[in-house]
């Protein structure tokens, strides 16, 4: 079981809500606790001023008619708002428990539509795989797809830069906010195995930058220190020593030719990430079997060498990307050299906007011009 908080700045105006076993929740900046229960402790905690306080700020009307409910009273909804947020969490029930129908209308902002539930019970238990694959996400395969349409460029990526939203005329638009966003600095997924000594038990799988590009490594509980290259480098100087800049190369290179690169990013991450996971055996069994003074040693000598491994194969990875796809062409892995050009649909796309810009001229069998006799 977890709890998840809803909390805004001060400490007069938190509620949390116990998540039952077998459910899943999901939240995405912003309020999602509704309705609760004011005297079932077990499940339901709060702070004593939550709504006394709201009242007092004009957020909530007790003479209104309407129950108390937390999300409406401190951070009420909007269609921006929507779209921004309860877009990421209409796709991660969606793909958690697809046996289900969650209607794209809440999150698009149709007034009246029905909200999400704070929490689902999907159908199968989720693998540490697939709360990878989770938080892996720019909507592929839905309306919103970031891939499709012109916006995603020749190449289908994913990436809008910031600002998300803009205006003409009267009017505003917006970007979707997907899942997996540059804007990432850090992701992790808790796994706690209560059944195991906390050292062991309690990992970390931790990654750099944006969700779909990174590879998430196990830190344990147990290790004394984090590995030398989660400390190296700063935001503002390039470090070949640092895994986050390693990391940021391979994700940014790659929006040059995202849809064949994406390609060779993710055979690279799904070998080492199912390494780590096969590993995990092992660990457990040398970890358990070692004298208590040896067994921490045992983590961090683990991790030291996989995280100095993560990044000399991240480095190479950026450095076969510059190789394999310099000036446009392919060099496959077989050999030779391809020169794919532009996808069809993007081409026509193109002419379609200004059908002369392009147009190669056709001239008559003499060698001239049509309609120029000269």
């Amino acid at each position: 079981m977890n709890w998840p908080l809803a909390k805004l700045l001060l400490p007069d105006n938190w509620v949390a809500i116990r998540i039952p076993d077998g459910a899943i929740s999901a939240h995405a900046n912003k309020a999602r606790i509704g309705h609760f229960p004011l005297d079932d402790p077990d499940n339901c905690l709060y702070s004593q001023d939550v709504i006394d306080f709201a009242i007092e700020k004009g957020y909530y009307d007790p003479k209104g008619g309407e129950e108390f409910a937390f999300n409406q009273a401190y951070n009420p909804l909007s269609p921006d708002r929507l779209r921004y947020c309860e877009s990421r969490v209409w796709s991660i029930f969606r793909r958690a428990a697809p046996e289900q129908v969650f209607s794209s209308d809440f999150h698009r902002g149709k007034e009246g539509a029905q909200r999400y539930p704070l929490y689902i019970f999907p159908k199968e238990k989720l693998s540490l795989e697939n709360v990878m694959d989770l938080v892996r996400d720019h909507y592929e395969g839905t309306e919103m797809d970031m891939t499709k349409g012109s916006e995603a460029g020749p190449y289908g990526t994913p990436q809008r830069w910031r600002p998300l939203s803009w205006e003409k005329g009267d009017s505003t638009y917006a970007w979707e906010r997907p899942i997996s966003t540059y804007n990432t600095c850090f992701s992790f997924i808790a796994q706690a195995q209560s059944s195991l000594p906390n050292e062991l038990g309690g990992v970390c799988w931790f990654g750099f930058d944006d969700t779909y590009f990174t590879c998430y490594l196990p830190l344990y509980m147990g290790l004394e220190q984090t590995p030398e290259s989660f400390r190296k480098g700063d935001i503002r100087h390039f470090e070949p020593a640092s895994l986050w800049w390693a990391m940021n190369f391979v994700s940014n290179y790659a929006n040059l030719k995202y849809s064949y690169m994406i390609k060779d990013i993710q055979k690279e991450q799904k070998a080492l990430e199912q390494g780590y996971i096969a590993d995990q055996d092992s660990i457990k069994k040398a970890y358990l079997y070692a004298e208590s003074t040896a067994a921490n040693k045992i983590l961090q000598n683990y991790v030291d060498t996989k995280s100095q491994e993560l990044l000399n194969k991240w480095t190479q990875l950026g450095y076969k990307l510059i190789v394999k796809y310099n000036d446009g062409y392919i060099k496959p892995d077989s050999g030779g050299m391809l020169s794919p050009g532009y996808p069809e649909e993007w081409r026509n796309s193109i002419i379609d906007d200004d059908p002369n810009k392009h147009l190669i001229p056709e001239w008559n069998k003499e060698g001239r011009q049509k309609d120029n006799p000269f």
